[in-house]
């Protein structure tokens, strides 16, 4: 498994620690009144998890299949480090010198028949920070949500695996995790559909995400929460009026 240790990372930014530790205090508050517990939400792809490591276990299997026929293509795969994997993989193939169009097509096409399964998710790596904050969140008493496209019948046992080999709170009462039905469901569609649910389970009182759209969701369904973007890769998301961004969940 392909691994980076946190103590690289350049310590947290004061907003960073200002927002989990209110989002603490507020939950260990809410916890304490006696009413419905409250309640925490967290993506996994991009929050809690970083999944470059994924993309990176896949096109190194790639490059085995091609070593052959397409040295170039293989060893420009192979030198591909962590740093350089982008949200979109024709950037991420760019880094590593594959630009022809029936090179591209045909990695894509690998990347994207083991992405979405079971088998890969589990070389995910959990964010800095992540695994030891949901736990204290659960430890005062707060309910924790875990929000995914990922799909129930192509990637549910390698999520529950990744969650529970990881140490994050999974299978338990006081925690939800939400994914797609199906692989076909779109992802807009099933972030209208269920994130709005959350609210009846009890008062939402953050939301952690990584896409625009979730956070504008979000931010229109619990007006009373703390709303923030995770950006694990440290690159330049688009700006969210008031949106504060996070690299990862160390509060220390």
């Amino acid at each position: 498994m392909l691994r980076y240790l946190a103590w690289v990372l350049p310590p947290p930014l004061p907003h960073q620690l200002d927002v989990l530790g209110r989002v603490h205090d507020r939950a260990t508050v809410a916890a304490a009144d006696g009413g419905p517990p409250p309640v925490v939400i967290f993506g996994l792809d991009g929050v809690l998890f970083d999944t470059r490591p994924r993309t990176l276990r896949i096109l190194r299997e790639y490059a085995e299949d091609v070593s052959f026929d397409y040295p170039d293509v293989a060893e420009g795969l192979r030198a591909l480090e962590l740093g350089q994997v982008h949200p979109l993989l024709s950037d991420t193939l760019r880094e590593g010198g594959v630009t022809r169009a029936d090179f591209v097509r045909d990695v894509v096409g690998f990347w994207h028949e083991r992405y979405h399964a079971d088998d890969y998710v589990v070389h995910d790596e959990p964010n800095a920070g992540a695994a030891e904050y949901v736990r204290k969140l659960r430890g005062v008493g707060c309910c924790v949500a875990y929000l995914s496209r990922r799909d129930v019948p192509g990637m549910l046992l390698g999520t529950i695996a990744a969650l529970r080999d990881h140490a994050f709170p999974v299978a338990s009462p006081g925690v939800q995790l939400a994914l797609k039905p199906d692989a076909t469901l779109s992802d807009d569609a099933f972030g209208r559909a269920v994130i709005p649910q959350f609210a009846e389970t009890g008062d939402v009182l953050a939301f952690f995400g990584s896409e625009v759209s979730s956070i504008e969701l979000a931010r229109a369904s619990f007006p009373g929460a703390d709303i923030a973007l995770v950006e694990i890769s440290g690159g330049a998301p688009q700006p969210i009026e008031d949106l504060p961004v996070l690299r990862d969940f160390r509060s220390a």
